[in-house]
């Protein structure tokens, strides 16, 4: 994909006038407050977790709470909202759909100190909290990009009992220049910028950067608007971890695990999901060729199918 700043510009100005309501999703649909006190009118239910450093996170859930479980873990710069296809998709109608936002994003809390993205442990109780307040017993935990990461470290600190199976998707699992493009690199150094100006050009080219074929406009324009909410220490403090490699965790779990990802991905190279899949037999790398960083929204109905029997057999196992 050829995304030029001229066309995004372009996009981007043909939205200018249009009202955005609070808070929207991906699918273009207007999502409801979360008033925390049970089951919406669509299924869905919200819910709070606290972290262990006492972190509010901002959840939802829908679906059977006997039913099998997924998890669903997004990237950075993005929210909840990222995975409305896959709650909306009925290839995944049989599972028990739990998302949340990463501290830093969307509704969650926003620590101003580095050093609460820095540290994995941080992270990793995060989802340990998300766990427990939704009170999952075993999900799989599907990790997109930085999301990939917040798997790892989870594992790493809670360890596999917990976990039925990882689904990665264009994950970060090692922050390494030879597995990240030039333009991640970039934009590690623009998207947290402290000159704003500086700051919201790298956001909207980021956010574009996650995509093969940009979304409609007014899907992207929702977009946008959550990646200007997250925390600029979010990203620069996650950069800064003293942990930059999660493959010895990945080398260890002898769990299921599924790569997904695009064949046009901007940011994290094909390499990434490579080592992985070679640490141990038996996992399978799909590559997803009308993708880039986010095939879970640019090939939806594959990915749903491919998660389902991945996530059913995971389950078993």
């Amino acid at each position: 994909m050829d995304h030029t700043r001229r066309g995004l510009v372009t996009t981007l100005a043909a939205l200018g006038a249009a009202a955005l309501p609070l808070q929207t999703t991906w699918s273009g649909a207007p999502a409801r407050a979360d008033t925390g006190d049970g089951p919406r009118t669509n299924g869905r239910a919200a819910f709070a977790a606290r972290s262990a450093d006492g972190t509010a996170l901002a959840g939802e859930a829908a679906g059977d709470p006997d039913a099998p479980e997924i998890l669903f873990i997004h990237g950075l710069r993005q929210s909840r909202l990222s995975w409305d296809r896959q709650f909306a998709d009925p290839a995944l109608a049989a599972f028990r759909l739990v998302r949340f936002d990463l501290r830093g994003h969307g509704d969650s809390d926003k620590p101003d100190a580095l050093a609460a993205y820095a540290d994995p442990d941080r992270w990793a109780d995060d989802v340990a909290a998300v766990i427990a307040a939704a009170r999952l017993r075993r999900p799989v935990l599907v990790g997109w990009s930085l999301g990939g990461y917040v798997a790892g470290a989870y594992l790493r600190k809670h360890g596999p009992a917990g976990v039925a199976g990882v689904n990665l998707v264009d994950a970060v699992t090692r922050l390494s220049p030879d597995l990240l493009t030039p333009l991640a690199g970039d934009f590690t150094g623009t998207a947290t910028s402290h000159d704003l100006a500086t700051r919201v050009a790298a956001t909207a080219d980021f956010l574009a950067a996650c995509f093969h074929r940009l979304p409609s406009g007014r899907e992207f324009q929702q977009m946008l608007v959550v990646n200007g909410m997250t925390a600029r220490a979010a990203n620069e403090g996650f950069v800064k971890t003293p942990v930059p490699d999660l493959e010895p965790v990945f080398a260890a779990y002898d769990g299921p695990v599924l790569l997904t990802h695009g064949a046009h991905d901007r940011l994290v190279r094909q390499a990434m999901a490579e080592r992985i899949q070679a640490l141990r037999p038996g996992r399978r790398l799909s590559v997803f060729e009308e993708s880039g960083h986010s095939p879970f929204y640019e090939e939806p109905e594959r990915f749903g199918r491919e998660l389902a029997t991945f996530a059913a057999a995971a389950v078993k196992a």
